[in-house]
C-alpha cells in the first residue's frame, strides 16, 4: 500500500524524517481507527468500499501535529507531502499557475481520468512532460500519459489541494473557452443580465450547464484574485487574445485565447460594469463590484479601441488595501509624524504626487480613513471612484455633462466641508479652484503628476498659480515609488562593496556589507518577492520656502535648502529599505534611476 493511503507508515516516514516528534507520532496511531473510519465509504445495498484518495495525508494534516520544524507551527500538507517525496526521491513543489501551459493541462488527458488519479500534466519542456502527482506509485497513469503522447514522463509531488485546484480550474476553463468558441460560429449567445453586485463563483461550483462564457469569466476573475493580481489584461491580437496579469507591479503572460471568443468575453465584462456593449469605436470606464465568497472587492473596467479589436483593462481594487492604517504603509516614523502633523492642520494643500501605479490613491484613502470622524464633513471628487467608502461623500466627474473637476469643487465648497479630496490637479481651473479652497479654511488633498516634491512647486507655477497664493496655501508636498519587498520565506544575504553602495550616498567603514534579497520559492512563486511597499519624500512647506518661492527661487535651490533641513530623498529612503532588508540593491535602481 502506497504512504499515502497508509497513516502508520507515514506517521513512521515523517518520525524518521524528523518532521514530528514522538508525541506526534503517538497522537496520529492513537487516532488511526478513526482514519479506517473515514476511509470506509457505503456505497450502494449497503457495500462499503475503500476511498483511493490521498487519505493519510489529509487525515494527518487534519490533526494539526505539532510540526517539529517550525516551534509555533503545526504539520502542513506541504511538509506532509514534502517527507513523502524525500522517501520517493521526486522532487517536491508547490504549483506556480503562472508557470503551467494550459493547452497541455487541459488538452492531454479527460477531466475524469484526472480526477480518477490525481494527476495532472503541467508542461512541456525539452521533449519530457512534467506531471504533478499525489501518489509517487501511480505507474499505470503515469504510463497512460506517456503512451498517449508519445513522450517522456517526469514526476513532480505537489499536495492534493494543488492537485484539485488546477484540475477545477484549468479543466473549467478550457472548457469553457472551447464551449464559448464552438457557440460564437453560431447565433449570438445571451451574455447573461446585469447585476450591481455579482458573487463570483469558485471554480468547484461552476456547473457544466452554466453559460460558457459567463464560466469563463468566473474563473477568469478567480484566478486573479488568488493571484493578488492588481490589473488584468485583455489583450487583442491578430490571431490570439492574450490575458496578462499584473502583479507586485510586473505583467505577467497568463492565457492565450481564440480570437473567436475575445468578442464575447470583452461584451460579458462590459455588461457586468454597465457600459455600451454596442460602442466600440470609443474608450469607456465603469466599475464591477464582485463578491469573492465572503471578500468584496471593487473591479474599474477600461476599454479601448485598438488595431485588432477592444483592449480590456481591469484593475483590481481590494476596500482593506486602500483604507489602511497609516503605519502599514512603509512610513519611517520621521516622515509619518511630519505627514500626520500636515494632516492636523485645519487648512492648506497637501499633494501627493509620483507617476501612475506608484500607490498614490492608497496613501490618500488610508489618509482620508484617519482623518473621518462624526464630528468633520469630508467630501471627494474623483475620476473614477476608487472604492466606496461610507466615510466620505464621494462624488465622480462625468465631463460629457460638465460636472468637471472645477465644477465639482464649486459646488462642493457651497457643501459646508471640512476635508475636500481632489483626485487629480490636471489643470489650470481645478488647482486655482483647490487654492481657493484652502484659502478660505478647508483642508485640502489631492495628488499631481511629477518625479519629485520640489519639482511639484514649478508644476503649481506653470499651470498659472500666481507664486503669492502658492505660497500661502501648500502645506507639504510627498512624493512616493512602490518598491517590492523581499519575500520572507526564501530571504538570504549576499555581500556587496562598499564602493557599488556610494551610489546611494551610503558610508560605512566596512569593505564589504551584507545585504539581504529573495532567492526564490513557492510562495512568491520563484520571483524573491513578495508584496509590495512604499517608499517616500516628505517636504514641509517652512517659512523659508516659502520665500523661496515668493521670490520665484528654482527648484533646485528650494530642493538644497530641504535636503540641509533635513529632508530625506525618495533614493535616500529606498536605500534605508534595503539595508533594513525590506528590499534589494536592483528594487532601489529603479527608484533611483526612475526606470
Amino acid at each position: 500500500m502506497s504512504l499515502i493511503n497508509d497513516a502508520r507508515k507515514l506517521a513512521q516516514t515523517l518520525l524518521k524524517q524528523n518532521r514530528i516528534d514522538r508525541t506526534g507520532f503517538n497522537h496520529i496511531i492513537s487516532r488511526q481507527k478513526d482514519f479506517e473510519k473515514a476511509k470506509a465509504v457505503t456505497g450502494k445495498n449497503g457495500v462499503v468500499t475503500k476511498k483511493t484518495g490521498a487519505e493519510a495525508i489529509l487525515f494527518i494534516a487534519e490533526l494539526r501535529v505539532k510540526s517539529a520544524g517550525k516551534p509555533d507551527g503545526v504539520l502542513s500538507e506541504e511538509e506532509i507531502v514534502g517527507a513523502i517525496a524525500k522517501q520517493y526521491g521526486i522532487p517536491f513543489k508547490k504549483l506556480d499557475p503562472l508557470d503551467l501551459d494550459i493547452d497541455i493541462v487541459a488538452n492531454t488527458i479527460p477531466k475524469p481520468f484526472a480526477l480518477k488519479h490525481m494527476i495532472v500534466p503541467l508542461y512541456e519542456k525539452n521533449g519530457v512532460i512534467n506531471v504533478a502527482i499525489i501518489d509517487p506509485e501511480s505507474h499505470e497513469a503515469m504510463d497512460g500519459i506517456a503512451r498517449a503522447t508519445g513522450k517522456k514522463i517526469n514526476p513532480i509531488m505537489t499536495t492534493p489541494s494543488e492537485i484539485n485546484k488546477i484540475i477545477h480550474e484549468f479543466f473549467g476553463f478550457r472548457s469553457s473557452v472551447s464551449k464559448a468558441e464552438a457557440q460564437m460560429q453560431g447565433p449570438q449567445i445571451d451574455l447573461g443580465n446585469l447585476e450591481q453586485l455579482n458573487k463570483i463563483k469558485r471554480p468547484d461550483q461552476i456547473q457544466s450547464n452554466d453559460e460558457h462564457i459567463k464560466n469563463a469569466v468566473d474563473y477568469l476573475f478567480n484566478h486573479a484574485y488568488e493571484l493578488r493580481a492588481s490589473d488584468v489584461h485583455i489583450e487583442p491580437k491578430r490571431e490570439t487574445s492574450v490575458v496578462r496579469f499584473r502583479i507586485d507591479g510586473l505583467l505577467n503572460d497568463v492565457y492565450s485565447l481564440p480570437i473567436g471568443i475575445h468578442k464575447a468575453i470583452v461584451s460579458r465584462v462590459k455588461m457586468l460594469a454597465r457600459l455600451n456593449i454596442a460602442e466600440k469605436r470609443r474608450p469607456q470606464d465603469g466599475r464591477i463590484r464582485l463578491e469573492f465568497g465572503e471578500d468584496v472587492s471593487e473591479i474599474r473596467v477600461s476599454t479601448m479601441p485598438t488595431a485588432f479589436g477592444e483592449k480590456l483593462v481591469m484593475r483590481v481594487l481590494k476596500p482593506e488595501m486602500l483604507l489602511r492604517d497609516m503605519d502599514t504603509l512603509g512610513f519611517f516614523p520621521e516622515d509619518l509624524i511630519k505627514l500626520e502633523r500636515s494632516l492636523n492642520k485645519r487648512h492648506g494643500i497637501i499633494l501627493v504626487t509620483g507617476p501612475t501605479g506608484s500607490g498614490k490613491t492608497t496613501t490618500l484613502y488610508s489618509a482620508l480613513n484617519l482623518l473621518a470622524s462624526p464630528e468633520k464633513n469630508i467630501i471627494t471628487v474623483e475620476d473614477p471612484i476608487e472604492t466606496i467608502s461610507e466615510n466620505f461623500n464621494q462624488v465622480a466627474t462625468q465631463p460629457s455633462i460638465g460636472l468637471t473637476f472645477a465644477t465639482s469643487l464649486r459646488a462642493i465648497l457651497r457643501q459646508d466641508p471640512d476635508i475636500i479630496m481632489i483626485g487629480e490637479i490636471r489643470d489650470k481651473e481645478t488647482a486655482e479652484n483647490a487654492v481657493q479652497a484652502a484659502l478660505t479654511g478647508h483642508l485640502v488633498l489631492s495628488t499631481l503628476h511629477t518625479n519629485d516634491t520640489t519639482s511639484t512647486i514649478t508644476r503649481l507655477l506653470d499651470l498659472g498659480i500666481e507664486p503669492f497664493l502658492l505660497s500661502s496655501s501648500v502645506v507639504s508636498v510627498l512624493a512616493q515609488r512602490l518598491v517590492r519587498i523581499i519575500c520572507p520565506n526564501c530571504v538570504v544575504s549576499r555581500e556587496v562593496t562598499r564602493k557599488k553602495l556610494a551610489q546611494f550616498d551610503l558610508k560605512t567603514g566596512k569593505s564589504k556589507v551584507k545585504l539581504k534579497e529573495g532567492k526564490g520559492c513557492s510562495e512568491c512563486r520563484f520571483t524573491g518577492y513578495l508584496g509590495r511597499t512604499g517608499v517616500y519624500e516628505m517636504l514641509e512647506i517652512d517659512d523659508d520656502i516659502r520665500r523661496m518661492i515668493e521670490k520665484g527661487e528654482s527648484a533646485r535651490v528650494i530642493r538644497q535648502h530641504a535636503l540641509k533641513s533635513g529632508m530625506t530623498t525618495l533614493k535616500e529612503n529606498a536605500a534605508r529599505k534595503m539595508m533594513n532588508g525590506v528590499t534589494t540593491l536592483s528594487e532601489v535602481l529603479k527608484v533611483a534611476f526612475h526606470i
